[in-house]
């Protein structure tokens, strides 16, 4: 039914130059973020914006979901680590894309349980829900080659740096609870922590012990 909304939606992204990478094209082009979506917003799952997904959520715009997975720089066989799962959609797109596991922390118990349906539903694999706080991290599974935080913080937490692989990357909003800055943090081969500044931008404040 939203066959064709999904692929206009990829081809507006790719035209407009959020998307560009061949794999997060085809990733995005097959999940389906209807599927994502709360019933009354989802004649809208495939317009550029972000949707309330109820518990003071929403699910990303589909252009911040393509520049983060780019910007990622994601491969096949690498370990992730996403802070707010939300829906699940996010994980989903980067599951496809490096055709491995995403551990997706969400600390909402009724999104937690929404999210596994969609994901159950979407038929994506690769996916492992977490519920707890994610400003600390999954210690479990860690050292992790990506992490993405996709909700804002006051500052980068202390133990989603501890747990990134050298080489690894993570990406986290950093500013205030209403608008941020999308900060990039590299570890490098020698250990060093190297963070820059990406762009502006504007995510739910993440709650929890290294957030607001």
């Amino acid at each position: 039914m939203y066959e064709r909304d999904r692929q206009e939606m990829v081809d507006k992204l790719v035209a407009y130059g959020y998307l560009k990478d061949g794999n997060v094209i085809e990733a995005m082009r097959k999940v389906e973020r209807h599927l994502f979506v709360p019933d009354d917003v989802v004649t809208h799952a495939y317009s550029d914006q972000p949707l309330p997904v109820g518990e003071g959520q929403t699910i990303s715009a589909p252009h911040m979901v393509a520049m983060m997975c780019e910007l990622l720089n994601l491969e096949e066989d690498l370990k992730v680590l996403e802070i707010g799962a939300g829906t699940g959609y996010h994980a989903c797109v980067m599951a496809e894309i490096i055709k491995g596991k995403v551990y997706s922390v969400e600390s909402k118990t009724l999104l937690i349980k929404r999210a596994g349906e969609s994901i159950k539903r979407a038929g994506c694999v690769g996916v492992e829900l977490i519920e707890g706080d994610g400003t600390e991290g999954y210690e479990k599974e860690a050292p992790y080659d990506r992490i993405i935080v996709t909700a804002g913080a006051p500052d980068v937490p202390p133990p989603l740096i501890d747990q990134l692989k050298v080489g690894g990357r993570l990406l986290i909003p950093v500013g205030s609870r209403y608008l941020q800055n999308l900060v990039q943090v590299d570890r490098t081969a020698g250990g060093d922590v190297e963070k820059r500044i990406l762009s502006g931008c504007a995510f739910v404040p993440l709650i929890g012990k290294y957030g607001w």
